[in-house]
């Protein structure tokens, strides 16, 4: 959880942006790419044949935020909304009672991170977590539901405290105000609790 978020990374929510973004950074797509054949690989070993397209389609998306969030500290709506979308019209073919659990889990993870943040700005004066991180929070909760948004934001933050830990052993002690991607580790945990169900 960044103590200091950046607001945006490029101009959000143009397709032009998010093309640049990658086109114009050749270590982005290629990580990208390689991504992509590792967690298309990871996917035909763990999940069943029937939900491999859907699993392939979730995973290209987290990729691509989490690396977006890396490198330029941007979650675009472009892609978290969609995201959001998508993971409520799967809710649906599950009944009504399914769909408006999983509604009411986008809602309240958008308003938790939001409410964070809100109080974060008011006590230290600056940004504490952006809003692609709630938006993105909405999305895990839209694809999985009330149950799974604690154990995700625990991991998430036990991972952002295993990477400063990391960068601290390096020897590059993080300052109080030094950013943290903290979607990426939401990707990540959101990614694992697809494949994996609930892990603590």
């Amino acid at each position: 959880m960044s103590p200091a978020a950046p607001e945006a990374g490029p101009e959000p929510g143009r397709i032009r942006a998010l093309v640049e973004a990658f086109a114009d950074d050749p270590p982005l797509w290629r990580a990208g790419l390689a991504g992509l054949a590792f967690m298309g690989l990871w996917s035909v070993l763990v999940v069943p044949a029937e939900q491999l397209v859907l699993t392939l389609g979730l995973g290209a998306m987290l990729l691509a935020l989490g690396l977006l969030d890396l490198r330029h500290f941007w979650l675009p709506d472009l892609l978290t909304l969609p995201l959001t979308g998508a993971g409520l019209l799967l809710a649906l073919g599950g009944g009504r009672e399914m769909a408006l659990s999983h509604a009411g889990a986008a809602l309240g993870g958008f308003l938790a991170l939001w409410a964070i943040d809100r109080l974060y700005r008011a006590l230290r004066g600056r940004a504490g977590l952006g809003l692609g991180d709630a938006k993105l929070l909405a999305a895990a909760g839209a694809w999985l539901g009330p149950a799974a948004l604690p154990e995700l934001v625990l991991l998430a933050a036990l991972a952002g405290l295993a990477a400063l830990g990391v960068l601290a052993l390096g020897g590059r002690r993080p300052a109080a105000d030094t950013p943290l991607p903290f979607g990426v580790f939401l990707c990540l945990a959101f990614w694992l609790h697809w494949l994996y169900g609930p892990m603590l």
